[in-house]
C-alpha cells in the first residue's frame, strides 16, 4: 500500500499526453475564435461559419484518412493528387461515360482506394519507404489526372444534382451544407474503425512497435495494405466532395492539400512517430486550420503572410509533439 498520498494523487491526476494535446488543441481553437470575433464583427456571422465548415470538409476528410497512416509511423504524401485523380475519374464516369451519379461517386471513391492499396503494396511488399512510395504515387496521380482529363476541367453540366452532394442541405432550416454532414459522418466511421475494431488495434500496434507486432504472429504486411487502402478510400471521398463543391473536376488542383491534411493531423495530437492519435483530435486540427485561414483573410492579412503564419503553426505543432514524446 502506498504510504505517500501525494504520489498517488499525482499518478491518478496526471492526464495522458494524447488527451492533454487534444485539450490544448481545443483550447487553441476557442482562443482563435475569440480573437477573430473581437477583431471582426463579420467572423461570427452564420454565412461565415458555414463557409468555415464547408472549407473544413475536404481537408478534414483528407486528414481523417491521413490519421490512420500516420499512427502507423508512416506518411502519405499522395493524398492531395490522389484526391484530384478521384475527382477526375468521377467526372469521367458521370460526364464522359454517362454513368448514374451514384455509380460515378462509387467509382471516384474506388479510385482513391485503389491508389491507397498500391501505396500500401509498395510500402509493405516491396519495402519501399513510405515517403518515397507515396511521393511516387503523388507524381503518378498528378500525371494521370492531367492525361485522362486532357489537362482541362471536366464539368458536371449534365448532372446538376451532383453539386448538391456538397452544396445542398438536408436540413434547410439550419443551412448546413451536406459536405459538412458527410465530414462528420466520415469522422464517426473513422472513430469507430480506430477505437472499436481490429483494424484500429493493429493500427496502433504497428505504430507502437512493428517488430513486436510481427513477432506476435500478426500479418504486418497485410494490415499495412489495409490501412493504406482505408486512407485511399477517405481520399477518394474527399475527391468526390471537392468535385461536387466546384461542380467540376479540376485536374491541376490538389498538390499542397497533403501538407494541410498532415498539419491538421499533427495539430490534433497524432504523433508523427506513430502509436498515438485520435479522430476527434484530427477534427479539431482541421477546424483550427480552417478558422486560422478564414480569420486571417477576414482581417485582410496578405496571402503570403497567411502562408507564413500557417507554416509557423505547423512548426509549433510538430515541436509540441517532440516535447510530448520526450516527456513520455
Amino acid at each position: 500500500m502506498n504510504s505517500n498520498p501525494s504520489v498517488a494523487t499525482t499518478k491518478t491526476s496526471r492526464l495522458p499526453s494524447g488527451m492533454l494535446q487534444q485539450l490544448l488543441a481545443f483550447a487553441s481553437l476557442i482562443i482563435l475564435i475569440i480573437v477573430f470575433s473581437l477583431s471582426s464583427a463579420n467572423f461570427l456571422q452564420f454565412s461565415n461559419i458555414a463557409g468555415i465548415l464547408l472549407s473544413t470538409a475536404v481537408i478534414g476528410v483528407l486528414a481523417l484518412g491521413s490519421t490512420f497512416v500516420i499512427i502507423t509511423g508512416g506518411i502519405d504524401l499522395s493524398v492531395g493528387t490522389v484526391m484530384t485523380l478521384s475527382a477526375v475519374m468521377t467526372g469521367v464516369f458521370i460526364s464522359y461515360w454517362g454513368f448514374p451519379v451514384p455509380l460515378g461517386i462509387i467509382g471516384g471513391i474506388l479510385t482513391g482506394a485503389i491508389c491507397g492499396f498500391l501505396s500500401g503494396f509498395f510500402v509493405s511488399k516491396l519495402k519501399i519507404p513510405p515517403f518515397i512510395a507515396t511521393l511516387a504515387m503523388m507524381m503518378v496521380a498528378k500525371g494521370l489526372a492531367l492525361v485522362i482529363s486532357g489537362a482541362k476541367p471536366i464539368y458536371f453540366t449534365d448532372a446538376p444534382v451532383f453539386s448538391k452532394i456538397s452544396l445542398g442541405t438536408l436540413f434547410p432550416g439550419f443551412g448546413i451544407p451536406n459536405a459538412v454532414l458527410i465530414f462528420f459522418a466520415a469522422a464517426a466511421i473513422g472513430s469507430i474503425l480506430l477505437s472499436k475494431t481490429i483494424v484500429g488495434r493493429y493500427n496502433f500496434a504497428l505504430g507502437s512497435n512493428e517488430e513486436a507486432t510481427r513477432l506476435s504472429g500478426v500479418n504486418v504486411k497485410y494490415w499495412k495494405i489495409v490501412i493504406y487502402t482505408i486512407t485511399g478510400t477517405f481520399t477518394g471521398l474527399a475527391g468526390v466532395l471537392m468535385a461536387s463543391r466546384l461542380s467540376s473536376a479540376q485536374p491541376a488542383l490538389g498538390q499542397g492539400y497533403e501538407l494541410e491534411a498532415i498539419a491538421a493531423v499533427v495539430i490534433g495530437g497524432t504523433s508523427l512517430s506513430g502509436g498515438k492519435g485520435t479522430i476527434i483530435g484530427t477534427v479539431i486540427g482541421a477546424l483550427i486550420m480552417s478558422v486560422l485561414t478564414n480569420g486571417l483573410r477576414i482581417m485582410s492579412v496578405p496571402q503570403e503572410w497567411q502562408t507564413v503564419v500557417v507554416g509557423l503553426v505547423i512548426l509549433l505543432a510538430v515541436y509540441t509533439d517532440i516535447l510530448r514524446r520526450k516527456s513520455a
